[in-house]
């Protein structure tokens, strides 16, 4: 493989981050429609359930959400170089994170375990009365705490993440640059993709597994995968030899992913759904995870990079877009579907009004409150004329 051509300045914007992320969050409507119809556990399920949706769940499981704690380090570090000191960058991430998750817990979310009770634990009462007598009620109801962040743990563990990386920037100096320097290196060689396979598979090693709990407190296990792949983000960002060596090694994580995949989609086949797994597949199947995790990132970073570093007359607004759309996307789903239970219509129908309804709704959600200023805080947006690529990396080439 040829030497990757030298990179671009630090100014340079980087449209494929952008591009990439956007990407990313619009996976999660079709993986969270799939989840309706596999058998796997999630909060609302259609009639209809497939064994076979497994399959492309499995493609997405590993490392939808590490890639997008990755992507979100990157920007940080990117909003923390321009903020002018770690005060001002977390005064405005706790604004931009903070009130939608506050908004989304008290509003958005409350319709999800609301259907949940009713669908699936026999819960009588309808959803106003829900909202008055139960929903406040700060307590546990049939195994759901309530008010309830759903979805919006994700928010609540990247301000957790965010705090971190404002209390890591207090160390002294010659510290901090000791350790970036020393991580840098050690991720800017070969060590690149066996580093991060290993991280990966001792983070799954802990009680819990791949299984996360989305408690914030208990969770020790998904912290240890994600706060380490945003805090790769975050040196990423700054690192210009762990970008060469993303645009070399690329193909080459990308085969990784696959050949994980299809040791977990074998793994699947032989002992489907909740059948036991032999313990001697264990430690096989759980590197074959990380494989595929840490490739699909790093092989999607450098795709991002080489063929997606350009700008387009919709990247503006889908990359403003995409964090309305996370908010609102999960509890459209459920409503749609809770509406469409009467109806009993075919799989394939029900599906397609799944994913074209929670575009769709999505996308109003977002139009609305960008045009109404005191509602942008509310649903994730900053104050108009302030939107700007994600991330401003050199670019690499290989």
């Amino acid at each position: 493989m040829s030497a990757p051509r030298s990179a671009t300045t630090l100014s340079s914007r980087h449209y494929g981050m952008d591009w990439l992320r956007i990407g990313a969050f619009g996976l999660l409507i079709f993986y969270h429609v799939g989840l309706v119809f596999s058998n796997w556990d999630y909060e609302f399920k259609s009639a209809h359930r497939y064994d076979w949706t497994a399959y492309p769940l499995l493609a997405l499981n590993a490392w939808r959400l590490s890639l997008l704690f990755a992507i979100s380090g990157y920007a940080s570090a990117a909003l923390l170089a321009r903020s002018g000191g770690v005060v001002p960058f977390l005064r405005g991430r706790l604004s931009r994170l903070g009130i939608p998750l506050l908004f989304g817990i008290a509003i958005i979310t409350s319709p999800q375990p609301w259907i949940w009770l009713t669908t699936s634990e026999g819960y009588r009462h309808g959803y106003l009365w829900f909202m008055v007598h139960d929903y406040y009620s700060f307590r546990n109801l049939d195994g759901i705490n309530l008010p309830s962040w759903m979805h919006l743990w994700f928010v609540v563990y990247l301000l957790g993440y965010t705090l971190a990386l404002g209390a890591l920037t207090l160390l002294p100096a010659r510290l901090k640059a000791a350790v970036r320097g020393g991580l840098a290196r050690a991720l800017a060689g070969k060590l690149l993709l066996p580093l991060g396979i290993g991280w990966i598979f001792l983070a799954r090693s802990l009680p819990g597994g791949w299984a996360d709990k989305h408690d914030l407190v208990s969770d020790l296990h998904a912290h240890a995968a994600y706060l380490p792949m945003f805090l790769f983000g975050v040196l990423l960002r700054g690192s210009e030899g762990i970008r060469l060596a993303i645009a070399r090694q690329w193909k080459i994580a990308a085969m990784l992913a696959v050949i994980g995949y299809l040791v977990v989609a074998a793994c699947e086949a032989l002992f489907p759904g909740e059948a036991p797994i032999p313990d001697a597949w264990e430690v096989p199947l759980r590197l074959a995870r990380a494989a595929q995790a840490w490739g699909a990132i790093i092989a999607l970073f450098g795709v991002a990079d080489l063929y997606w570093n350009r700008d387009g007359r919709w990247r503006a607004t889908l990359a403003e877009a995409s964090f309305p759309f996370y908010i609102i996307h999960q509890t459209l789903i459920f409503l749609i579907g809770y509406g469409l239970r009467p109806l009993r219509l075919p799989a394939l129908a029900e599906f397609a009004i799944l994913v074209a309804g929670t575009a769709v709704g999505s996308l109003a959600f977002y139009l609305g409150g960008r045009a109404v200023p005191p509602l942008r805080p509310v649903i994730g947006l900053g104050p108009r004329g302030k939107r700007k690529a994600l991330i401003e990396p050199a670019r690499l080439r290989g």
